[in-house]
């Protein structure tokens, strides 16, 4: 199924089939020779630890990307190289899980998920060079799938819907590498559009694009990487979506989105007892966090984008207290920023690390990240790298330059 062209952009189905693979390439396809690729990191302005839930999250596309350049090999081999991870690393098409590890096993990864999908695989020398930073929270592994699986499409001379390039290159981090994360990080690379925010329905299998004009409204919105790296492979987020898992199955329902609309205290009080209320702190955050996100929503709708910072605040509290995934150099983030005039800010991405948003009046900019660097420095960290990010456009080939 292909995605409606613009206006509102609502996609019905992520499909798995092999025919979604089409006769004329329509998307990440490029000459047969060779060409150039990319694909954006994300922010996700609010949604955190839902879409594994079937629930509801809104990230954007950003402007630093992955770029993938790709010619054809005639020796039967993949060869990945990327000026960040040193030497070259070889694998065939018929690539299995366990087989290539490291960061090259995003890339083996793609190749492995597109061709269960039933892309015809061509071999060839792929050359990697990325501004996402990597264990930021920005999703560099997303953006470096998406790009690796234009690339590889590119070389077939194939055509793919983009909900099925998510749903493979999702498939890819979560079975190859073995990262048990949900589908918004690819479905964010692959739908970005300038201007807007994705609106990701897991439960209903849908997406809307949400206006988020920013510099309209006299807005920047700032992305703080502390330098506090994270990994979403580690056992603390596998922890989280069990415990969430284990709520869903004493609550009798297949996902927590399921629970959506009953009394939160009623659902709460169903589970108490099977711990501490560590589960239940965690089912309340992916409540509220969904009821945020429709918040959110309805006041981009409206153009009522300055009155969202106290979500986002919330946001960041209900991932402190009730599930547990920031550090203190995120919440130290949080609060600087919230001092020194910010209107929201919380932490993007899994957590345990990485970096935190602040959506702040354009004028007060510089002075926010001022103030979180002097709160960093004071408290003997290292000062963090803020960057004022915008709405930015999905995967697909990169256009020749027409500059004069």
């Amino acid at each position: 199924m292909s995605c409606p062209k613009p206006s509102p952009n609502v996609c019905a189905a992520w499909p798995h089939r092999p025919e979604s693979i089409m006769a004329e390439p329509t998307f990440g396809t490029g000459p047969s020779t060779g060409g150039s690729w990319s694909a954006p990191g994300r922010v996700n302005l609010i949604g955190e630890h839902t879409d594994y839930n079937n629930g509801l999250a809104l990230p954007i596309a950003i402007g630093q990307r992955t770029t993938v350049e790709a010619v054809p090999a005639d020796d039967g081999v993949y060869r990945v190289s990327s000026a960040g991870h040193g030497q070259e690393v070889l694998f065939g098409p018929q690539t299995q899980p366990g087989e290539v590890t490291g960061w090259a096993a995003y890339v083996a990864g793609t190749v492995w998920a597109l061709g269960e999908l039933g892309v015809p695989l061509v071999p060839g020398s792929f050359t990697i060079s990325s501004e996402v930073p990597t264990g930021a929270g920005l999703s560099s592994s997303a953006a470096l799938e998406c790009a690796v699986a234009c690339g590889v499409l590119g070389l077939a001379g194939r055509g793919l819907d983009r909900h099925s390039l998510a749903t493979a290159t999702q498939r890819a981090e979560n079975v190859y590498v073995g990262a048990p994360t949900g589908g918004m990080d690819q479905l964010a690379s692959a739908f970005g559009r300038a201007g807007s925010a994705l609106l990701v329905d897991v439960g209903a299998d849908s997406l809307e694009q949400v206006p988020f004009e920013l510099t309209e409204s006299g807005l920047e919105l700032l992305v703080i990487d502390t330098g506090s790296s994270h990994s979403h492979a580690d056992g603390e987020y596998g922890a989280r979506r069990r415990s969430c898992e284990q709520a869903a199955a004493a609550l009798g329902v297949a996902s927590l989105r399921d629970v959506q609309d009953a009394p939160l205290a009623e659902t709460l009080a169903s589970l108490a007892g099977l711990d501490d209320g560590t589960i239940a702190r965690r089912v309340r955050h992916v409540i509220t966090e969904n009821a945020r996100v429709e918040r959110t929503v309805a006041l981009l709708r409206e153009k009522r984008i300055t009155e969202i910072g106290p979500l986002l605040l919330a946001s960041h509290e209900s991932l402190r207290d009730d599930y547990e995934v920031t550090v203190p150099v995120l919440d130290l983030a949080v609060d600087a920023a919230m001092a020194s005039g910010a209107l929201g800010a919380r932490m993007t991405g899994g957590g345990f690390g990485g970096s935190v948003i602040a959506l702040v009046d354009a004028g007060l900019s510089e002075s926010v990240a001022e103030g979180v660097s002097a709160a960093f420095v004071d408290a003997g960290h290292a000062a963090p790298t803020t960057r004022s990010v915008v709405p930015a456009d999905g995967a697909g080939p990169l256009l020749p330059d027409t500059t004069p």
